[in-house]
């Protein structure tokens, strides 16, 4: 859903379309979200060249090469969507390659983040099953089940923003952030930061803290209830948008798009892990959460769940399951239980 939303705004067509319409410029297996997924692998590998320039020019660890080949089939992509642009409409006054790179940075932000926060919030829901439950009571309040969920009812529903909350906390999508850089000396508390000093921000250990959040390894969106604390980049305990004039452009999107994804899920049907087949399987509560390290804190295996009806009307869930195929989530494979 992602995918189409920015495809939609930006080439004007459906990310399935848009990619068909550049066929050419895909030929490798795995298409353009293969492209996307590298291109983030790649910035996320630390490049020795930035710490020892003597380093850059020999490419030892031939980022830079790999880098390239990516911008190419990038180019290509774009190269095609905009030459389509250009027999549909009268030509205007821009900078076409400008536009490009605008387009680049917006699919490539937008395909991974919103996805990887639905992936993760719906694994902390099938694994704490009582958190669950108390989403589904929620809508059942303020939803019912007549109907599906939709974007005028996310502002009442108080225990899912919650539940957000907890999982931008456990499971920040940028661990880091994107780097930064000092622009002039300047002293942050007891630290001189000198200029063009490359600055991270682990937001990650910023949001495990034990000083500053109590039991910090456990899914407790209840902590946030009473609480002022958002992820706006107001409180400093909770940024994984950043703060100030650079945090994330795209935070109302993103946020809005995660929280009605997940309502819709969890207000369409029940989820569980597939029927064990053995002594041996595992529980909701053993689910396997490990991360796997990258530019975007993606989970390391896939999130395989099995799906019953939630409670709605068989109309209203055969539309759902409709617009969520639409969808089409990365990584979350539901089956028929």
């Amino acid at each position: 859903m992602v995918e189409n939303m920015t495809c939609r705004m930006l080439f004007g067509r459906k990310y399935d379309a848009a990619v068909a319409a550049a066929a050419g410029a895909m030929v490798e297996k795995g298409g353009f979200k293969a492209v996307i997924d590298e291109a983030a692998h790649l910035a996320s590998v630390p490049n020795l060249g930035d710490y020892f320039p003597i380093l850059g020019k020999l490419d030892v660890q031939g980022l830079v090469r790999k880098a390239k080949v990516v911008k190419n089939r990038f180019d290509q992509f774009f190269e095609m969507i905009l030459e389509e642009h250009e027999h549909k409409r009268v030509p205007i006054m821009d900078d076409e390659h400008e536009e490009e790179e605008e387009d680049f940075d917006l699919v490539v932000a937008s395909v991974d983040t919103s996805t990887t926060l639905i992936l993760w919030t719906m694994s902390e829901l099938i694994k704490n099953p009582t958190i669950m439950k108390k989403v589904k009571e929620e809508l059942g309040r303020q939803v019912g089940f007549g109907r599906v969920v939709e974007e005028k009812d996310l502002e009442h529903l108080k225990y899912l923003e919650r539940v957000i909350k907890e999982s931008l906390r456990m499971h920040p999508v940028v661990p880091l952030l994107l780097p930064h850089t000092a622009i002039e000396d300047c002293t942050v508390g007891d630290f001189h930061v000198p200029k063009n000093a490359r600055l991270v921000v682990n937001v990650w250990a910023i949001a495990r803290d034990p000083s500053v959040w109590v039991d910090p390894d456990t899914f407790v969106p209840e902590r946030f209830e009473g609480s002022n604390v958002d992820y706006r980049g107001r409180h400093f305990e909770l940024i994984p948008f950043g703060s100030g004039r650079r945090s994330c452009p795209g935070l109302q999107l993103g946020i809005t798009t995660v929280r009605l994804v997940v309502a819709q899920l969890a207000h369409c049907f029940d989820w569980d892990l597939p029927n064990p087949t053995n002594a041996d399987a595992t529980r909701s509560q053993d689910l396997d959460m490990t991360e796997e390290y990258g530019l975007t804190l993606n989970r390391a295996h896939h999130l395989m769940a099995g799906q019953q009806h939630g409670g709605l009307l068989e109309e209203e869930t055969k539309d759902c399951r409709r617009e969520e195929k639409n969808k089409g989530i990365g990584g979350l494979y539901a089956e028929r239980s």
